[in-house]
């Protein structure tokens, strides 16, 4: 299941940007992961915005009231993806920013947001004091 980090400039996201991109970007992933839209997977499928003080593109602070730029990194287990469900993530990622944005044009290019996508290593994913492995997960999310 996806953990995902919004990194925006502070005080770049409104509160109905906020709840916009915040109540779809995990779904979106979830989607593209192909994982079952259960309660249990929805309860391990976490979104963390991270408002950031300072960004500096080109060694230059973007200035107040610049429109904003994003990183996205999304994190899932290892072995859990093709080539085509990480586009799947990136396109989805990029659409929920777009739709949330009053110029979704802007999205088209490569300066508005960036999507990581981080392959945890199997093994290394732990919760309630274990490790848990893909296929934990996995059996977790479809008994539902």
């Amino acid at each position: 299941m996806p953990f995902v980090e919004l990194f925006v400039p502070k005080g770049s996201l409104d509160q109905e940007r906020r709840e916009k991109i915040g109540g779809r970007l995990v779904s979106e992933v979830m989607i593209a992961e192909g994982a079952p839209d259960n309660e249990v997977a929805r309860s391990i499928s976490w979104l963390v915005v991270n408002e950031v003080d300072a960004w500096f593109i080109g060694g230059r602070e973007l200035p107040a009231g610049e429109k904003p730029r994003y990183v996205v990194r999304v994190g899932v287990p290892a072995g859990s993806l093709t080539d085509d469900k990480r586009l799947d993530i990136v396109q989805r990622v990029t659409r929920v920013l777009a739709d949330a944005d009053p110029e979704p044009e802007r999205f088209g290019r490569a300066t508005s947001a960036w999507v990581h996508i981080n392959e945890i290593p199997d093994g290394n994913w732990g919760a309630g004091g274990e490790i848990v492995r893909l296929e934990n997960i996995a059996a977790l999310v479809t008994r539902g």
